[in-house]
């Protein structure tokens, strides 16, 4: 009886520390985020009730293209908290991604969210790459049609190339009101202040004449 009782203790141990792990629910109907207050939290305070209005719970113009016009031939709209102040504290947001033709969203990571995409017009060859442990870095890549669907798991690095001859579009649905995201290539190369050159030509295997090619070119963002 005693085992049986430690057992199921430590069962509801481990389970309460899982619950916790993720995000609390909901303790009231809304928090509509306050994006002017000077206080501090981990996202934002609430504005108070009587204040809030359906337009923060509103964004307009997902239906305009973005301006692809740039080296890397894609647009990121991203519609997140800082849009819609609404999100705060329900875990979600999302984007278009408007690719010209032969455009990519380059290699990057959202360190707070899932994603998954649906391509509304157009062909993507699209990817992510696995983590390092257990024979990790493995590619996982599809060709997606209108239509079609995908994920990329938290965290991983992955892509989006616009496979074809015409403009392509994309929706993603992000699990965080703030998803973040880290471009591979600008963080890297565009920091501020810069990592060593030292540092990344021992960590590439290069020589440091090519890191200081890489580093002089220009970094954009497409969100």
């Amino acid at each position: 009886m005693a085992c049986h009782i430690l057992f199921f203790s430590l069962l509801a141990l481990a389970s309460s520390h899982v619950i916790m792990a993720s995000d609390p629910s909901q303790l009231q109907d809304f928090c509509v985020a306050d994006l002017k207050s000077p206080i501090l939290v981990n996202g934002f305070v609430c504005k108070p009730p009587m204040h809030v209005t359906a337009d923060d719970f509103f964004f307009s113009g997902l239906d305009m293209p973005g301006n692809t016009s740039n080296q890397l031939g894609s647009k990121v709209t991203q519609v997140n908290v800082n849009q819609i102040a609404g999100l705060n504290t329900l875990g979600i947001s999302l984007a278009r991604i408007d690719y010209a033709p032969y455009g990519l969203n380059p290699p990057h990571t959202h360190p707070r969210a899932t994603e998954i995409l649906t391509v509304l017009e157009g062909t993507l060859y699209v990817g992510f790459v696995t983590s390092n442990i257990n024979n990790g870095n493995l590619l996982f890549t599809k060709m997606l049609e209108k239509g079609d669907v995908f994920v990329f798991p938290e965290g991983l690095i992955h892509f989006q190339f616009n496979h074809g001859s015409t403009p392509a579009v994309a929706i993603a649905a992000l699990s965080s009101q703030n998803p973040g995201v880290i471009t591979i290539a600008n963080t890297v190369f565009g920091s501020n202040p810069p990592i060593s050159d030292a540092v990344l030509a021992k960590a590439f295997q290069v020589g440091q004449d090519t890191i200081k090619y890489l580093r002089a070119q220009f970094w954009m963002d497409n969100n």
